[in-house]
Formats: C-alpha cells, sequence, structure tokens
C-alpha cells in the first residue's frame, strides 16, 4: 500500500512538473513573440510614431506638418538595365544602393518614407518637427550623388539618378490594419516627385520654396519655366554646389 501510494505521489509530481514547465514553455513563447512584434513595429515606423500606436492601438495617427522638405530619387535606365540581370542579381543591385541611402538618411536625421519600384523616397521635418529640413535634404542629395559616383568606379558601369527637392506643409499618417505603413500626402509630395520625374540624370532640381530656403549657403543655376505635369508652368533650379555642414541639432 506505501509503495502504491508512493508511486501515486511520484506520478502526479511528475506530471505537475510537466504541467509547470509546458506553462513556463508557452509563457516564454508569448514573451518572444511578443517582442518580436514589437521588433516589427518598430522597424516598420518611425520610432514615435510606433510608440503612439503601442500606447493607443485604436487611435487614428494622421498629422499636419507646416515645415518639411521632401526628397524623391530615382535610378535611370533602371528598366533597360534590370532585364540584363538574374533575380538574385537586380535584388543585390537595389539593396546596395537602398541600404547606402538609408545610412545617408539617419546621417542626416531623415525619415525614409518608402521606395516604389527603383524611386526612393526621404523627409525632413516627420514626424517631428527639425532645424533646416530643405538643408538636411539637400545635403542627403549631395551625398547620394558622391555615392553612387564611388559605386560607378568600382563596378566600372555608370548609375546615375535624378533628383527633386520641394518644401512646404505636408499631412502625415499610417494607414492599413495587417500591414502599417507611414506615408505622406500633400501638394509638396507632389511637386517634389515632379522635380524628380522632370529632371536631368546626375542633377538636382528644386523648386522655389526650396531655393529660397537654401540661397544663402548654396549655389544654383536657373533652369527656367518647365512645364510640370499636373501642375503647369513652374520656375525650377538646378542646385550646383554644397554648403557647409549642418551642425548637429
Amino acid at each position: 500500500m506505501i509503495g502504491v501510494l508512493a508511486t501515486t505521489a511520484s506520478i502526479i509530481l511528475t506530471i505537475g512538473h510537466i504541467s509547470l514547465s509546458r506553462a513556463e514553455t508557452a509563457e516564454d513563447a508569448l514573451e518572444a513573440e511578443h517582442a518580436r512584434s514589437e521588433a516589427l513595429l518598430y522597424n516598420l515606423l518611425p520610432t514615435e510614431i510606433a510608440a503612439r500606436l503601442k500606447d493607443a492601438p485604436d487611435q487614428t495617427i494622421a498629422d499636419s506638418l507646416d515645415h518639411t522638405a521632401i526628397l524623391f530619387a530615382d535610378i535611370v535606365d533602371f528598366t533597360p538595365r534590370s532585364a540584363r540581370m538574374a533575380p538574385e542579381e537586380l535584388v543585390s543591385f537595389l539593396n546596395r544602393i537602398f541600404s547606402t541611402f538609408d545610412e545617408l538618411a539617419a546621417k542626416h536625421g531623415l525619415e525614409k518614407i518608402k521606395t516604389i519600384g527603383d524611386a526612393y523616397m526621404v523627409a525632413a521635418g516627420l514626424p517631428q518637427p527639425v532645424d533646416r529640413p530643405v538643408h538636411r535634404v539637400a545635403e542627403m542629395a549631395f551625398d547620394m550623388l558622391d555615392a553612387l559616383r564611388a559605386l560607378s568606379d568600382e563596378i566600372g558601369e555608370a548609375i546615375e539618378i535624378r533628383i527633386g527637392l520641394h518644401a512646404g506643409p505636408v499631412v502625415a499618417g499610417v494607414i492599413g490594419h495587417q500591414k502599417l505603413f507611414y506615408d505622406v500626402w500633400g501638394d509638396t509630395v507632389n511637386t517634389a516627385s515632379r522635380m524628380e520625374s522632370h529632371g536631368q540624370p546626375g542633377r538636382i532640381q528644386v523648386t522655389a520654396a526650396a531655393r529660397e530656403a537654401l540661397k544663402d549657403a548654396y549655389d544654383f543655376e536657373p533652369r527656367g519655366a518647365v512645364e510640370i505635369k499636373g501642375i503647369g508652368r513652374l520656375e525650377t533650379w538646378w542646385l550646383t554646389a554644397r554648403g557647409a555642414p549642418i551642425a548637429d541639432a
């Protein structure tokens, strides 16, 4: 009888231990999944925006920002180049360029918004205001040109981009539920995009608003009035020489 009781107690203790171990394993798995979800959230969204969503998951993120600068860049002749590449080579090519641009964006305190095919969009002054947003994107533009010249020398083949800049107010916010996306809207965005698409390889085209912010520290070449799709005739300039480096904010 004593033996039976001892065996029963042993079985009960074993079952209890297994159950406890399983509970701890499940709890660890939940904590790991929560950590992964948080890491993904902070990778997808600007830090400030991710924190706001974490504190109030059901809130609508929509901000009006008056002093921003937008940069668009696009790789010249990307379509014929991509037709000559294997899929892995194409992805590696784009990843190398855009990863370099990501590093430059971090260097200048800018917010990468998105890539669209072979186009790259970055902004200054959001989600939080910054000092001299137009100067920041101008410095980014020159660094992008320098980086691609270095890469061109390395691979023995020219890689060029068109760059467009504009400054002004925007609306920024988060859209989606399954795949959250921080985006920016408004005439400022559309005009910056047109500055790129109506530009020339290896050059930085800017609007009057961007030139006004930069005129005391940078050199320009007037392009004159250009017919811009969806906007009309617009006076634009080429940004040709950089100014003094921006002090740390």
